[in-house]
């Protein structure tokens, strides 16, 4: 690492300015039963957006944490889908696009009725967030009385994964939507979204409200936006029929993201399930089934790489991104691999050459003809995926490194604020202000690293 300049550590004053700040941010972000993203561009509440926000929460809020889980699972489809958005019933409709009036949620049998939702998913976080509040609880009993509670929606939730989503039949759920993938705007889905052919009269007329609150420059560009526009429509109107995925969807991507993440959420499932009283074997066999799916589908070992697979044609996509870390969240990963990708996040691709000050870790390729340290996941630094990527560090030993991307992270708030994201070079915040789950994650962050 010698030659990398990195922010140095941050004296107690400026934590503890931090955690106020934090703080600060969830107060102002509460509805009264969940969290919103931020007051302006996300004014609802988002699936994994509530997981990152509870895991932070419980270090403030132990009861407000568990009523963020349970507000999001009481939108939980009857085929155990957990919705992306649960729409707020005093947001008006304007406000946000697309809303419940373009998803139209009503057309699935499974919808749960008097709740406004989306029709797609995002990665399934909550059962790792749910043992994480348990874990950080003051109030053990209450948590383990929540974890008896949300237990069976969780279960269903990886049950819908693993059954109506494996449209590739090794055991891997398949995306439907960029938006599942929580990284929308990734470079990895550029091959799958190239392909489509968008029919004439296909796109309903609509108005980006994106646009109101965030610059341009910072947000997907049109043209991705209406292949994104076009996906939601072509899943909404099969009647969200996970039926027909391999033959009708058009976008049917396998990614080591969300993968990664649900592994890592079985595992907890298994210890929550332990906790409980209850037969933990059904998700470590569920686990390992992951394990050798997402090491025999997505593993390159000629790059050293994980890699999304389309299912239309089986094309892989190696593009260098955050997303290719996230299976160090995999605590069974061999050590080869966790080897290969610490030399993959300390190479060029995410460190300059030149030395210069910079910030870990950049969304996409830091020498990618496309790299733009500004643009929606395709160069600048989210702290969800430093995070779970610093987690995943943390897990497998790597401490050094791990404490690296931390200092970046404490880094970048203490000089920009809360925002969404970050340039990885300048530092200088995008996106929303105020942002939920950058002040959740600081809080954790705050208090482990005071722990260890």
């Amino acid at each position: 690492m010698a030659g990398h300049a990195l922010p140095g550590d941050l004296g107690p004053a400026d934590r503890e300015a931090l955690g106020d700040g934090a703080r600060a941010v969830l107060d102002a972000n509460w509805l009264g039963g969940s969290t919103v993203p931020s007051r302006s561009l996300y004014p609802h509440q988002w699936s994994w957006d509530s997981a990152f926000i509870a895991i932070g929460l419980v270090r403030h809020d132990q009861q407000r944490a568990q009523q963020e889980l349970e507000s999001l699972f009481a939108a939980q489809w009857a085929n155990g889908m957990v919705p992306h958005i649960r729409f707020h019933p005093g947001t008006p409709p304007a406000a946000y696009f697309p809303g419940p009036d373009f998803w139209q949620s009503g057309r699935s049998p499974d919808c749960p009725g008097g709740v406004a939702t989306s029709g797609i998913t995002q990665p399934p976080l909550h059962a790792r967030a749910a043992l994480e509040i348990h874990e950080h609880a003051a109030d053990r009993d209450a948590a383990l009385a929540f974890l008896r509670r949300l237990y069976p929606g969780l279960v269903r939730q990886h049950d819908y994964l693993a059954t109506r989503r494996d449209a590739g039949g090794a055991g891997l759920a398949a995306m439907v939507h960029p938006w599942e993938s929580g990284l929308d705007n990734s470079p990895l889905w550029d091959a799958s979204l190239d392909h489509l052919s968008i029919p004439p009269g296909a796109l309903p007329p609509y108005r980006r409200r994106d646009l109101d609150h965030a610059k341009a420059a910072d947000r997907p560009s049109d043209a991705a936006y209406d292949r994104f526009v076009y996906l939601a429509v072509t899943y909404r109107d099969s009647g969200y029929d996970d039926g027909v995925l391999r033959d009708r969807a058009p976008f049917l991507v396998e990614g080591p993201l969300f993968t990664a993440i649900e592994l890592w959420s079985v595992h907890a499932l298994a210890d929550i399930a332990t906790l409980l009283g209850e037969d933990p074997a059904p998700h470590r066999a569920r686990a390992a089934r992951l394990h050798d799916a997402l090491l025999a589908r997505l593993w390159d070992p000629a790059r050293g790489r994980f890699t999304a697979r389309s299912l239309r044609g089986g094309t892989m996509t190696t593009a260098a991104t955050v997303s290719c870390f996230a299976p160090l969240l995999d605590p069974d990963l061999p050590a080869e691999v966790v080897r290969a990708l610490v030399a993959d996040l300390t190479s060029p691709c995410f460190h300059p050459e030149d030395g210069r000050e910079h910030y870990l870790v950049p969304s996409y390729d830091l020498r990618g003809a496309d790299f733009d340290p500004r643009r929606y996941w395709r160069g600048p630094v989210w702290l969800n995926t430093d995070w779970l990527v610093w987690r995943g560090l943390r897990q497998h030993g790597q401490d050094a490194l791990a404490d690296e991307v931390a200092g970046s992270m404490l880094a970048l708030v203490a000089r920009s604020g809360f925002h969404e994201y970050f340039d990885p070079f300048g530092g200088a915040g995008y996106g929303s202000a105020d942002f939920g789950w950058t002040a959740a994650l600081t809080l954790d962050l705050l208090a482990r690293t005071a722990a260890d």
